[in-house]
């Protein structure tokens, strides 16, 4: 996920529409499982737009590779999936969780050890690292390439952590969402950006001005966060997980939104 996050918090909460599933008629909060629900006959998703190909608003309607697989989990809880788009702090903090706003967080987000302390995960379900992305023709290979020159990051990332790490001389520059940090990278606001490499590298594929020129290897898993404690709908999202990766579901939502099958081993 105006210049730097300071211009942009005024852009606080929005709430935006469901997916395709649908919900029985006499659905109730509590389903046969155990799992209790926000909002009783729907399955809550809190997430930070844009995050494409996670997570992206596109005619009218949020769509994206986390919404396919959460899509999966409602499927199996029978009710619809509710999108809720809010501050990505506000997530990994997991204050979301304690205000009751949702139910789950499917934000492309890496399970981190800080962040175990404040919600629990599903198993890992993407496999990533971070990249520089840079207007064409840029020869960046490292953060400590940019001293002296502007860096963008988004707030509250591990692509913000590694930044602050790597940084020194670096003219560092956050932004609230990464809209803005690709738009800033764009226009020669900043001199380079850094965030995850799949949402970077779908934004070349469709911006050939830009390029991502360095990936660190960081070893990052996305997983899907929950409220600390709320076993049965953790339990219920790894069930969906292990059986979408069995039955071929995960491989073809994967290839939709990538364009190639994922790597096996």
């Amino acid at each position: 996920m105006s210049a730097t996050a300071a211009l942009v918090a005024a852009t606080a909460l929005l709430a935006a529409g469901c997916t395709s599933t649908k919900a029985p008629a006499g659905s109730s909060g509590k389903s046969a499982s155990g799992i209790r629900l926000v909002s009783p006959g729907t399955l809550k998703t809190c997430t930070h737009l844009p995050y494409a190909p996670f997570q992206v608003k596109k005619g009218g309607k949020i769509v994206g590779f986390d919404v396919d697989l959460v899509d999966l989990v409602a499927k199996e809880l029978k009710v619809p999936q509710e999108i809720v788009n809010t501050p990505f702090e506000g997530i990994e903090t997991g204050q979301d969780f304690n205000i009751r706003k949702c139910d789950l967080a499917a934000a492309g987000m890496t399970i981190t050890d800080r962040r175990k302390k404040v919600m629990d995960f599903s198993d890992p379900y993407f496999e990533a690292t971070q990249a520089l992305i840079t207007k064409k023709g840029k020869s960046y290979k490292k953060v400590e390439d940019l001293k002296g020159r502007k860096l963008g990051y988004q707030k509250a990332t591990t692509g913000a952590e590694y930044a602050k790490k790597h940084g020194q001389g670096v003219d560092l520059v956050e932004f609230e969402d990464l809209g803005l940090l690709l738009t800033a990278v764009k226009t020669g606001q900043v001199d380079a950006g850094i965030n995850d490499n799949g949402v970077l590298f779908d934004y070349v594929r469709q911006n050939p001005d830009t390029a991502v020129t360095a990936e660190f290897h960081t070893g990052e898993h996305y997983g899907i966060g929950v409220r600390k404690g709320d076993d049965a709908l953790r339990k219920k999202i790894n069930e969906v997980l292990k059986k979408a990766r069995a039955d071929g579901s995960y491989d073809k939502i994967y290839k939709k939104w990538f364009g190639t099958a994922p790597q096996q081993g």
